[in-house]
């Protein structure tokens, strides 16, 4: 199974010249490189969606941040999983920690989004994870257990090859602080299980399970390689072609 890497460039790439200086700087860190064990997808704001499109980069993939659940009608100010289907996204993320936070999505608006995503042909990205009173109350087992199976428990075995779940504790994204190789297998064993539940074995080893939280160059064997997941998820790291092309590298060639 390729791993997969995906770039979170968040609320960032201000104006057209921050645009452009990041896609002449990621096309020329990716020239002559082959990443044939790892994917790579990168998920610009929205406003860049068309201009990464375009802009040919290599064996990338397209993906959005987020969207909405509802193909068109008076949202004011959402994306329809149809808009990012026809501007070339392929993927997209849901139910990123910020969204919760921020924006106070619930369980139930991750679930219906995941169904949009598929609904329309997109790859969803389910991000799932605790913070850290969470965790230090021993209700990290039973959070991530909650979003995965709300998320999921509807869906069709057929599925499961198509999807993707990040595993990203909220207390370690912006930080410098990382969780140890054993808490992520830790984590990466209960999701796996969770996922035989839904969809049986077979097809539950099809899901891909990727670290995101402080993924940097030197992080990445302890976050991503010593608990052999699937790849990551890369939030400030990404915004530097360099760092996150090196990540890449690492993930692919071990």
């Amino acid at each position: 199974m390729e791993k997969l890497v995906v770039a979170n460039l968040k609320m960032n790439l201000l104006s057209l010249v921050e645009r452009e200086q990041y896609l002449k700087a990621f096309k020329k860190e990716i020239k002559g490189k082959k990443m044939s064990k790892a994917g790579m997808v990168l998920c610009p704001p929205f406003v860049h969606l068309e201009a990464f499109q375009k802009a040919r980069l290599g064996e990338t993939a397209l993906g959005a941040q987020d969207m909405f659940w509802e193909r068109s009608g008076s949202f004011t100010g959402e994306i329809s999983p149809a808009m990012l289907k026809n501007f070339g996204c392929e993927f997209v993320v849901v139910g990123h920690s910020e969204r919760r936070r921020y924006f106070s999505e619930s369980d139930e608006e991750v679930k219906m989004k995941i169904a949009a995503a598929f609904k329309i042909g997109l790859k969803p990205i389910l991000c799932v994870g605790e913070t850290r009173v969470e965790r230090n109350s021993g209700q990290a087992a039973r959070v991530i257990g909650r979003q995965v199976k709300s998320a999921l428990i509807d869906l069709s075995r057929a599925k499961a090859e198509n999807l993707t779940i990040a595993y990203e504790p909220v207390w370690a994204i912006g930080a410098d602080v990382t969780p140890t190789a054993h808490e992520i297998m830790e984590v990466k064993v209960l999701v796996r299980k969770i996922l035989v539940e839904i969809f049986g074995k077979k097809y539950a080893n099809m899901v891909k399970i990727i670290y995101g939280g402080n993924v940097t160059p030197q992080t990445t064997k302890e976050t991503c390689l010593e608990p052999g997941l699937d790849g990551a998820l890369v939030g400030r790291a990404s915004l530097a072609p360099h760092e996150f092309i090196k990540i890449v590298e690492i993930i692919n060639n071990n």
